[in-house]
């Protein structure tokens, strides 16, 4: 009998690339499970698989080989179309670079996912808003990226990263592009959005950044290498 409480599932996942004559090994039998309301870690070098990791996670790629199910659905098989369904509704993703539109203000840039899901334009306008105050913005709504620091970029992406409500936040290096104070501050929001039961995976390269998450996953040469953390 499946366990209701796993929300992420990996059973002996592979992901191979074809560069001309040479096969990378990005993924090598990767099994792993990730309840519902965990906050994970994922560590390694350069090369370790931690970005296609990621990437599979977040449904912009497949595996070679193996399964990924996703709140009880499979979805390694699913066509182009289908995942990007899945990401726009079951995922929320947080970059270091922000991934934030220029032209859009605050409040258009944390709505934009609504557009797509076919919202009404007077509960997509009042689910930005809460979601702004939420992160401590109200009062930038009207801004552009341009015009906000580095901090309030990355708090205009939690705000759009959650505005799906989705199962599982999806986060890249998240302090990459602040100063420190800053970026302690996100991870404390980071941590208060797991307290209230976001479920979140993390790439870091930083060990003092994985120290805020639950659980740590070390991957190495494509493998898992070791878990640590909370059983």
């Amino acid at each position: 009998m499946p366990d209701d409480d796993i929300l992420i599932q990996l059973e002996d996942v592979h992901k191979t690339y074809e560069m001309g004559v040479t096969q990378v090994r990005a993924l090598v039998g990767v099994t792993a499970s990730f309840r519902r309301g965990s906050f994970w870690a994922i560590m390694g070098p350069s090369g370790s698989g931690k970005s296609t990791m990621l990437n599979l996670l977040g449904c912009l790629d497949r595996p070679t080989r193996g399964r990924y199910i996703l709140a009880g659905q499979d979805v390694s098989k699913l066509n182009d179309n289908d995942l990007s369904d899945i990401r726009l509704r079951k995922l929320g993703f947080i970059f270091q670079s922000f991934n934030l539109i220029p032209q859009l203000t605050v409040h258009e840039n944390i709505e934009l996912p609504l557009y797509y899901l076919g919202w009404d334009a007077a509960e997509s306008d009042l689910r930005a808003a809460e979601l702004a105050e939420k992160v401590g913005l109200a009062d930038r709504l009207n801004h552009r990226p341009t015009e906000l620091s580095g901090g309030q970029r990355q708090r205009v992406a939690i705000a759009r990263s959650l505005v799906n409500s989705p199962d599982v936040l999806l986060v890249d290096e998240p302090i990459g592009n602040l100063d420190s104070a800053t970026g302690l501050q996100i991870m404390e929001m980071l941590v208060t959005l797991n307290d209230e039961g976001r479920t979140i995976v993390m790439v870091t390269h930083e060990s003092y950044i994985a120290d805020y998450a639950r659980h740590c996953m070390h991957l190495l040469d494509g493998r898992i290498d070791r878990v640590e953390g909370e059983t």
